[in-house]
């Protein structure tokens, strides 16, 4: 993480302002009935909102306190508008509770692989159970990520329509909630169809974006507020944290640090990077080396 107490305290003060927004809807009962399953209050009393020192253009959480904006998302962003966005859209995860939901789903492909496994090994026989069952566990973890895909899309697209609300009710400019998909449109990444991807398309999200703005309600213009910091700060502020994060002191543990932010999957582009991808293969051949070892 970028230790720096006014970039620090910033961040924080966006999170805050959405997560505040955030509890009023909750005491409306808006949001989806996984938000009101539990006891929720939580979400809006421990957040922590961290810089981490990193040139993947992603952000994330982990679903519960901790949520986390790579240097050079906010490099990428031109104004508050967007950072607020993403950061409203990175809370609504949290309110919605998408992590626990995907993990749920992940356990369940894991199961349907094993039983694929099992199957494939009882086709095989003796002399080819164990390849057969290799084939079946690979098809059973390949079936079982796409599928899950629909859900993570129905999960990005709920995070967006909640980020949404949370943004405009802490006082940004809805008609901005947008720009930043629409500046990764403009810079070519929205190419990859939607049924490839986990996310939708970010025409489709800028699209949503544009018609929640025109159905807002008349007196949503009495929810607007100044930012925390204006064109002119702001601008300060990204060359700040690009001057602390030049020169941010590394320890020994900072090579494995760096590549698990890497390998965390996008939360903001329909497919993860070519520099994402490899840090996950890398990933997958130190957990395999590691097993190896074992036996």
């Amino acid at each position: 993480m970028i230790k720096d107490a006014e970039l620090a305290q910033y961040l924080q003060s966006i999170g805050a302002r959405v997560a505040a927004a955030a509890q009023e809807l909750d005491k409306q009962h808006v949001g989806p009935d996984s938000h009101f399953k539990e006891d929720n209050s939580w979400m809006f009393s421990t957040d922590e909102f961290h810089l981490v020192n990193s040139d993947q253009l992603n952000a994330f959480t982990t679903g519960g306190s901790h949520m986390y904006v790579y240097e050079q998302l906010m490099q990428t962003c031109r104004s508050e508008d967007e950072l607020a966005a993403v950061v409203a859209h990175e809370f609504a995860h949290v309110y919605c509770r998408h992590v626990q939901k995907g993990m749920n789903r992940q356990m369940w492909s894991l199961g349907g692989a094993a039983a694929l496994g099992a199957v494939g090994y009882a086709a095989g026989g003796k002399e080819h159970g164990m390849e057969y069952a290799t084939y079946g566990l690979g098809l059973g973890v390949v079936a079982g990520q796409f599928l899950g895909m629909g859900y993570t899309r129905d999960d990005e697209a709920e995070a967006d329509k909640f980020g949404f609300q949370f943004y405009c009710r802490a006082g940004w400019d809805p008609a901005r909630f947008g720009d930043f998909f629409q500046q990764l449109i403009d810079k070519g990444y929205d190419k990859t169809p939607e049924w490839q991807s986990d996310h939708p398309t970010l025409s489709s999200r800028v699209q949503a974006a544009r018609t929640r703005a025109e159905q807002l309600p008349a007196d949503a213009a009495s929810w607007r507020s100044p930012p925390i910091a204006d064109a002119g700060k702001f601008a300060e502020l990204k060359t700040r944290a690009a001057q602390v994060a030049q020169t941010t002191k590394k320890d020994t543990e900072l090579g494995k640090a760096q590549l698990l932010l890497r390998s965390v999957p996008s939360c903001l582009l329909p497919v993860d990077s070519p520099g994402q991808k490899d840090a996950q293969e890398q990933l997958k051949a130190a957990y395999a080396a590691s097993q190896a070892k074992k036996k």
